[in-house]
């Protein structure tokens, strides 16, 4: 495994983050691992995109002075996979929250779904979700979604490169997306229900790729400390 030396001279750990773990807890799993290791105070550590808490697959975690690569890595594209579920929306759009309103289907095809598709693929303007570390006003928005407060969100322009229906199982639709820096798929999801005259949240979501890393050569956060002992 890795001496402190290559740690501190810089390293890219490519991570495969379980379901309900943050972000912020996998780095710190790495963290504790490498300080216990090596009985050190501190070292320099971060991930190139954050991931949601109900989200699995890949974070670019980056050591020592690789961490000054971290803006390069988090403007690069990304892949993910996951299921959209239609007839209903939640807050959140995704399962953090329950769902709020219901939605005909019975008009939704297969025919519509992969026409929808279309409608997505190239740059297009999407509105952040409320529930997102976003910040407004030194405010994370999630802050006033929780307090029950209206928020204005500004939409913003993003660019999906690919967005392929792999599966139909109504009410599921699984799907691959390749998409910029800075995409909310939870916010593709809602849009995408819209698209369709009724409703979606997401349900599931893994990130396979970050520019050319894949989460194929990740390794899960234990993982990475047990191989440290």
């Amino acid at each position: 495994m890795y001496s402190l030396e290559e740690l501190k001279e810089g390293k890219i750990l490519l991570i495969d983050k379980p379901l309900e773990w943050s972000s912020f807890q996998a780095v710190n799993k790495l963290k504790w691992a490498i300080l216990k290791k090596f009985k050190i105070k501190k070292i320099k550590i971060g991930h190139a995109g954050t991931l949601d808490p109900l989200a699995t697959g890949l974070l670019v975690i980056c050591v020592g002075k690789f961490t000054k690569k971290i803006p390069e890595l988090q403007g690069q594209i990304k892949e993910y996979t996951g299921t959209f579920t239609i007839g209903a929306t939640t807050p959140s759009y995704d399962l953090e929250t329950g769902i709020d309103k219901t939605y005909p289907t019975e008009h939704i095809s297969e025919e519509l779904v992969l026409k929808t598709t279309r409608k997505f693929i190239g740059k297009i303007e999407q509105v952040p979700p409320v529930f997102s570390a976003l910040k407004k006003d030194g405010k994370r928005l999630y802050e006033f979604a929780r307090e029950g407060k209206d928020v204005k969100i500004n939409p913003r322009v993003v660019e999906v490169s690919e967005f392929e229906i792999t599966n139909i199982r109504f009410p599921e639709i699984h799907f691959r997306v390749v998409c910029s820096k800075g995409t909310y798929i939870r916010s593709l999801a809602y849009d995408f229900g819209k698209a369709l005259n009724s409703g979606a949240y997401l349900s599931a979501l893994r990130r396979t790729k970050i520019g050319e890393f894949n989460v194929d050569k990740a390794i899960a956060p234990e993982a990475f400390a047990e191989s440290l002992q």
